[in-house]
């Protein structure tokens, strides 16, 4: 950091501005995965639960006439979707909690509490 650089982040205008920025893109995040999982979760998008995967496929073999080799490909492509989505997820579900307790250790009682009722309403939603 530069020299003056710690003296804008004791102001506390800037800490709040960062403070909202980040809640914001907390906020965005949350909001694009949850929207995200409805449609991974809806039974007619490409998602699979157990014993799903293999019905996807049969689907998409006939619909799409492929052919045998094309069909193992496609489970092939669709397994690594799935892990790289997995592995996103679970990276996406790291880095909100990790800037939740951050957030949560900036705030006294009152705040948290409030910040906590903040989520809650928004998650509902």
């Amino acid at each position: 950091m530069k020299p003056g650089c710690a003296a804008y982040l004791r102001n506390p205008r800037v800490l709040a501005t960062l403070l909202l920025v980040f809640v914001c893109g907390v906020a965005a995040g949350v909001l694009v995965m949850h929207l995200a999982g409805h449609r991974l979760h809806n039974p007619k998008s490409l998602a699979w639960k157990e014993g799903g995967k293999q019905v996807t496929l049969e689907r998409l073999k006939k619909e799409l006439d492929l052919t045998p080799e094309q069909a193992a490909e496609l489970e092939k492509v669709l397994d690594d979707f799935f892990t790289y989505y997995h592995t996103l997820q679970a990276q996406m579900d790291e880095v909100r909690a990790t800037g939740k307790d951050r957030i949560l250790r900036l705030l006294n009682e009152r705040q948290r509490q409030k910040f906590e009722q903040m989520l809650a309403e928004f998650q509902q939603r």
